[in-house]
């Protein structure tokens, strides 16, 4: 009956993944041609684009969505009525929208579209764009459409816009009519209320025009170097710049989710290259002008900045190891934006930092190519797998580059899901990015719980299959859309192991684990220790005796529902202890050695449990003894 229990089990888990695994699998596909004609003094510009839009699914299209971001910076929008309603609003921008004056808002305005030549209906509402096709695109077919759309480049409060807090001219993210998502889900036209974004693969061909002292990077390869200068002509070349004011940039980037840059007349541009890896580019003001700093902080921020290139270079080679290679050509460090944002081949990050605190946000931004600009999940619904992934391997990466030699670098993601688990304030994972009550439960479930998730799924099933699992997850996934289940399934393959529950109680739910050492009882040949589990979630456990003779012996108890037992991970003695139920809240074993021999008993040194009660699990067996 176990046997067939087992097999069912199996069987839908693999049911629940089919469409990720096998030929029905899909995704859509677009190809943009784009040419701006920027008005820098007026923050203006005029847009033209192609697109050319194929329908890999299944079904018949009579409607698409363009998501409008830009029409998020006006007053009554709503990012700025979820901002000024939140209990908990993010600073950056609190009631900023709602006081943006008529030169100050953003807009994207259509003037015209076509689809195949032939006007179409559209309506805007808000954010988003929603097109009635003349003629449906059927199953395996491609669709072109042509836009004309004028854009106000908002002041810069969230993410993108103009004039930023270090006075960095243009960061230029969500700045074009970008058309919506069509998965097995549906299609994804989200309102921008501030949260994360989802969008198809593609390829880019964008030419900006601008006046010729703005620098620019971003997203692609730049296809006409040796007309722009700045460090980006082939070494040796002799640049000849187009007669004028303004000069036209030419990039072009292929199989991405998105396209972004960022522009300055001060911009210091200078590149480096990994080995067997990608070109890096560093744009950042030079020098340094980040208002309110003293002209000693200003120089010492331009000094971060150089060193940002080796530990760029470092993380790097040490994500290509440990996380999968990454697939494109090029990446760029852009000083821009609101902090940090990742974007395909790229991000933009505030500059006016400690070292520490520039290679940190650096570390984390990038770890989003691999979470999410490379592995493109729907970070809407699935924020955990996006943040925090790339806070866990963030974690270590910093680790590593600044030779910490810590034993648990994933500590205060932790300690943050522990304080928020015992705050009430807790709302699951399963939460979309955009509808949590409060800005602190999506931090907290995002960056924290999702980094908590990984570490714990290491200690279920082992270390060195964890770690091969993360690499079999890139290698399968990468330039596709992975869901949760998919990743699932990638670990139970590798585990040989059932995980469903450990996802329906951890991301579904806000139970937590509290295991607790109740008693030991022992006597002149053995020693019996009775275990409780307190809270409601159940959990393999590592149990480590310590003996007075300075040996140590671990006790493991796999969970009956796993249907397996991970790998011993150590040299230590170990023991293989009868699997304990779910349903049962005590479990005892047997020590064959009198108490008198024992120093100690824990529950998982390893830190990896996310047990919220920490007192509880440790037993100082000689303490009991003497008193």
């Amino acid at each position: 009956m176990k046997q067939l229990l087992s097999f069912l089990l199996i069987s839908l888990c693999a049911i629940s993944t089919l469409h990720a695994q096998t030929s029905d699998y899909w995704q859509q596909e677009v190809d943009y041609t784009m040419e701006i004609d920027v008005d820098a003094e007026n923050h203006q510009y005029a847009g033209n684009q192609t697109l050319v839009y194929t329908n890999n699914s299944p079904e018949t299209l009579d409607r698409v969505y363009y998501h409008l971001y830009f029409n998020a910076f006006q007053p009554g929008s709503m990012m700025d009525v979820r901002s000024r309603t939140i209990d908990d609003p993010d600073r950056r921008v609190m009631d900023r929208i709602y006081n943006l004056e008529e030169d100050e808002i953003g807009y994207h305005k259509v003037n015209t579209l076509t689809q195949d030549g032939e006007a179409v209906e559209y309506n805007v509402d808000g954010t988003v764009l929603v097109v009635e096709l003349n003629d449906p695109i059927q199953p395996g077919e491609s669709s072109t459409f042509e836009m004309q759309w004028d854009a106000q480049v908002p002041l810069q409060i969230r993410r993108s816009g103009w004039n930023n807090a270090e006075g960095v001219e243009f960061s230029m993210s969500q700045w074009y009519p970008k058309l919506a998502e069509y998965d097995h889900q549906g299609w994804h036209p989200n309102e921008y209320v501030g949260r994360e974004f989802h969008a198809p693969f593609g390829n880019f061909d964008v030419k900006i025009t601008i006046d010729q002292d703005y620098v620019l990077g971003g997203t692609g390869i730049l296809q006409n170097p040796n007309e722009i200068g700045y460090g980006y002509e082939e070494e040796g070349a002799d640049v000849k710049r187009p007669s004028g004011e303004k000069m036209t940039w030419h990039f072009k980037a292929e199989n991405v989710i998105d396209f972004f840059w960022g522009a300055d007349p001060d911009f210091k541009h200078v590149t480096a290259q990994v080995p067997d890896g990608p070109k890096l580019h560093f744009l950042y003001q030079y020098p340094a002008v980040v208002e309110g700093a003293s002209d000693e902080q200003n120089e010492q921020y331009a000094k971060n900045w150089e060193e940002l290139v080796d530990y760029t270079v470092g993380a790097v080679q040490y994500a290509n190891e440990n996380f999968g290679e990454y697939p494109y050509p090029q990446y760029t460090n852009l000083q821009g934006g609101d902090g940090g944002m990742e974007y395909p081949m790229g991000t933009l990050i505030t500059g006016g930092r400690s070292l520490g605190s520039l290679v940190g946000v650096m570390v984390h931004e990038l770890y989003h190519s691999w979470f999410q600009n490379v592995l493109a999940t729907n970070e809407s619904l699935y924020e955990w797998m996006d943040e925090g992934f790339t806070s866990f391997a963030s974690a270590e990466t910093m680790d590593h580059l600044f030779e910490r030699g810590s034993d648990f670098p994933y500590s205060g993601s932790y300690r943050s899901y522990r304080f928020i688990a015992e705050s009430g304030d807790e709302e699951p994972m399963t939460t979309h990015a955009d509808h949590y009550n409060t800005n602190r439960a999506y931090g907290v479930a995002a960056y924290s719980k999702g980094a908590v998730f990984l570490g714990q799924l290491s200690y279920i099933i082992g270390e060195e299959t964890f770690r091969e699992g993360m690499k079999t997850y890139h290698q399968e996934w990468k330039l596709k859309h992975p869901t949760d289940k998919d990743f699932l399934q990638v670990m139970e393959r590798e585990s040989g192991m059932i995980l469903d529950w450990y996802y329906e109680y951890f991301v579904q739910t806000t139970k937590t684990i509290d295991y607790g050492i109740e008693s030991v009882v022992g006597d002149v040949e053995k020693t019996v220790v009775n275990l409780e589990r307190i809270d409601l979630m159940p959990m393999p456990l590592d149990v480590v005796v310590e003996y007075k003779d300075g040996t140590s012996e671990l006790f493991y108890i796999p969970l009956r529902m796993m249907r397996g037992e991970k790998p011993a991970e150590s040299d230590i003695k170990r023991t293989v202890l009868e699997d304990w139920p779910w349903v049962e809240p005590e479990y005892n074993f047997t020590i064959n050695k009198p108490a008198a021999d024992i120093e100690t008993i824990t529950i998982d040194p390893s830190q990896r449990l996310a047990d919220i009660n920490l007192e509880n699990n440790s037993f100082d067996v000689a303490s009991m003894l003497n008193e």
